[in-house]
């Protein structure tokens, strides 16, 4: 392995925002099964899931620095996960319709056994949603690999009326907070 950065994520959102840091790095997806624990606060879950993805990539890649990421979309105490199908993200979406909802987004850092976890939150305000927008919007596809049933980055950027925090964290990797921590946990620039 020529690098010593681990990307333990299959989200091409994810690994174009880790490019933009510049590094070298390759990217294997963790085949573990996500564990969650209902109980937990989402600011945790995203945390712990992030963790189990880096943990199950790097005990091949002991020696490398592996980053795992989790993103969850809560509004009103629910998580929202991606949609099963067409009609959900409808549902989804008719939800959130002019209403502000919370997106975590979980970053953990595992080298040498040793872990490192940290997470943002953002909130997001949708404009209120005509159906025929919301159906409009659910025919390009786009909502279906996501949670929350919405890309901010893509076409759903149409739904969005504000933000308030990292613009990044929506998109699933807090990149600035990411290569903070990154050296944080000794990682060499």
């Amino acid at each position: 392995m020529d690098t010593n950065l681990i990307l333990a994520s299959a989200s091409p959102r994810r690994k174009e925002l880790l490019e933009l840091l510049k590094l070298s790095f390759e990217v294997i997806v963790s085949e573990v099964e996500e564990v969650v624990d209902e109980n937990l606060h989402p600011s945790e879950m995203v945390q712990s899931l992030a963790q189990q993805k880096a943990e199950n990539v790097a005990k091949s890649y002991q020696d490398a620095y592996v980053l795992g990421s989790d993103t969850l979309v809560v509004y009103e105490g629910k998580m929202l996960g991606k949609p099963k199908n067409e009609r959900e993200a409808i549902e989804i979406l008719t939800m959130l319709s002019g209403k502000t909802h919370e997106v975590y987004t979980g970053v953990s850092i595992v080298h040498n056994k040793k872990y490192h976890s940290f997470y943002e939150k953002t909130s997001v305000t949708f404009y209120p949603l005509t159906q025929k927008e919301i159906e409009e919007y659910v025919s390009t596809k786009e909502p279906m690999d996501k949670a929350g049933a919405y890309g901010i980055q893509g076409f759903g950027a149409l739904l969005v009326k504000e933000i308030k925090g990292d613009y990044y964290t929506v998109v699933g990797l807090p990149i600035a907070r990411t290569k903070r921590e990154l050296i944080r946990s000794g990682f060499k620039w």
